[in-house]
């Protein structure tokens, strides 16, 4: 069977904490109802979740939707290691596909959705970035800045498209429901989009754009 793994790397730092965690917390249900009951989508996909401060902890290792009752929480607290968070994802992917590939299954290049509402508070976080986007299975990364993000570092992280929450008319709890929503969307349409006959490639449906965001070019830093 082909496999399309995604992965959500979530900032756990102590600003998201309020509104903002609360949302993604209240998301993820919606999240895992909408895949989980869908068994087209769900045999296809695979599903991580990594929240990150001070460090990075796998809070749901990759795993089919459907079989799970439910996601973990998000906690917030700490600084915001961006290179903790590249490193634990790197980790994972790296593992996830050989285990994926020993079952006898065919693995699409893994997708992580990144979020943060902050600057990164590590230094040399680029390097564990630069490692991961050029490692084999080095992911196809969406990021996604919120509050204090600044545009420039979230173009930096994205390797395939960017978003920049719009403007403070948009409140951060808002903007992550969208966010939220977006991701679920993602996976869906991508899953919808693989062969039934397992023939090839597939599409990955990102939306283009999304309500309450701008997009932001893939600048280097």
């Amino acid at each position: 069977m082909q496999i399309l793994p995604f992965y959500l790397v979530c900032d756990e730092s102590g600003s998201m904490n309020g509104a903002p965690i609360d949302s993604i917390n209240t998301a993820l249900p919606d999240l895992h109802h909408e895949i989980s009951t869908n068994p087209t989508v769900a045999d296809k996909t695979r599903f991580c979740l990594i929240g990150f401060s001070d460090d990075a902890k796998v809070l749901q290792p990759l795993v089919d939707l459907s079989d799970i009752d439910s996601l973990p929480a998000l906690a917030a607290g700490g600084l915001t290691s961006y290179g903790e968070a590249f490193r634990t994802l790197l980790r994972c992917v790296e593992a996830d596909v050989a285990a994926l590939k020993a079952q006898g299954h065919d693995v699409y290049r893994p997708v992580a959705f990144f979020l943060s509402d902050g600057s990164p508070t590590d230094d040399g976080w680029q390097q564990a970035h630069k490692e991961l986007v050029e490692a084999r299975y080095g992911p196809k990364i969406i990021a996604f800045g919120i509050g204090e993000a600044e545009a420039a570092t979230i173009g930096h992280v994205a390797n395939f498209r960017a978003f920049m929450q719009q403007d403070t008319s948009v409140s951060p709890a808002q903007a992550l429901r969208e966010f939220a929503a977006s991701l679920t969307r993602s996976i869906v349409r991508s899953a919808n989009s693989i062969p039934a006959d397992g023939s090839g490639g597939f599409t990955l449906a990102v939306d283009e754009t999304v309500p309450g965001f701008s997009t932001v070019s893939l600048d280097k830093l």
